[in-house]
């Protein structure tokens, strides 16, 4: 019969590929126990979107019964994402990591990328958070097929709910086709508000919708509370690639970790030929995140299904998770939240409380 000693010894040799350390040092390995030949454990993964489950898991089983004496592997896997350490000990604040989701210029697509990106995590098993903080041009609403928020309760606002995403954006608390007339000062209390006056329970991941461009609002943000990281989302012509460089600056002199680019509109599959036409020009995003130095998380074709369901209020990861671009959305989500554990992960703690902002 193995003994417990053995069976972790055997599973340090099961190393987590994306933060290159055995799952045993990384404290993933929880209730072992071993009954005659039949050993159980659970293994909590870093993330429910790891994009690396299966291979970890079959290594599991592998290195277990490889094991004199053992015949059977009951074996559970979980996850618990680690939190931001700079980020804990904020008084009111309840995240685990705030994703920021900007670009360099408008009609990129980053809005519909937030949104997809927020409810393929939550489909996944994350509990995930929605911020529209695009306060000039609050849309996440209508692409979320929500047009109200519940009832104060305990004097917060709270969030509405839809794909299992919690929601919160200006176009909640603004009649039809006001427009927002704020300089600094006001957006900076409102990104203020929303962060700290929304009942938005212990998340996971706060995606927040950032304006377009290099503004206040994005500045508010990095001051009011350490970003664990940002997305920049951009599409391959050269005018939205010069300004998307910029917006990666940004987020480098604002000290925020950029997380990768993504290329948003890439091509057009015809539907009758299959023919792929480079509408706004090819490869891009990659060549910018490679001139940036900053990882490259994908390409999302151009489906006019995106828009479809941007207007009907049915992300396209809902409507059609079998299309590319949604799998595309899909596994650009997974890298995230595999980045975010790496970089949580390889984070020293912080010296001293977090202040409260």
């Amino acid at each position: 019969m193995a003994t417990t000693e053995q069976v972790m010894q055997a599973l340090r040799q099961v190393i987590d590929p994306e933060l290159g350390r055995d799952i045993v040092s990384l404290g993933m390995v929880r209730d072992v126990r071993v009954e005659g030949d039949r050993v159980s454990l659970t293994v909590v993964l870093t993330t429910p979107a790891c994009p690396l489950t299966e291979r970890i898991e079959a290594e599991v089983r592998a290195a277990l019964q490889a094991l004199p004496g053992v015949r059977e592997v009951d074996l559970r896997m979980s996850a618990q994402v680690p939190a931001h350490a700079r980020l804990q000990g904020i008084e009111g604040l309840a995240f685990k990591n705030i994703l920021a989701v900007g670009s360099g210029k408008g009609g990129v697509g980053k809005s519909t990328v937030a949104v997809n990106l927020a409810v393929a995590l939550a489909g996944m098993g994350a509990v995930v958070g929605l911020m529209d903080a695009d306060v000039y041009g609050p849309n996440i609403p209508e692409m979320m097929g929500v047009r109200r928020i519940p009832a104060p309760r305990d004097n917060k606002i709270i969030p509405a709910v839809a794909y299992g995403v919690r929601v919160m954006s200006m176009g909640f608390l603004l009649p039809p086709d006001q427009p927002v007339i704020w300089r600094g000062p006001m957006l900076h209390s409102a990104v203020r508000q929303f962060l700290t006056d929304v009942d938005w329970g212990m998340l996971d991941y706060l995606v927040v919708d950032l304006p377009p461009g290099t503004g206040d609002v994005a500045i508010s943000m990095a001051q009011l509370v350490p970003l664990t990281g940002a997305v920049v989302v951009t599409t391959p012509q050269a005018v939205s690639l010069s300004d998307v460089g910029r917006a990666v600056e940004m987020f480098r002199r604002l000290e925020v970790p950029v997380l990768g680019v993504v290329e948003n509109m890439s091509g057009f599959v015809c539907p009758h030929c299959g023919r792929e036409t480079a509408i706004f020009g090819e490869d891009g995003g990659r060549q910018l995140a490679e001139r940036m130095g900053v990882p490259f998380l994908g390409r999302i074709p151009l489906d006019p299904r995106v828009r479809e369901g941007g207007d009907a209020g049915r992300p396209l990861v809902i409507a059609h998770p079998d299309s590319p671009a949604a799998q595309a959305m899909r596994d650009i989500a997974r890298q995230i939240a595999a980045r975010i554990s790496v970089l949580n992960l390889s984070e020293p703690a912080p010296s001293g409380p977090s202040p409260a902002r």
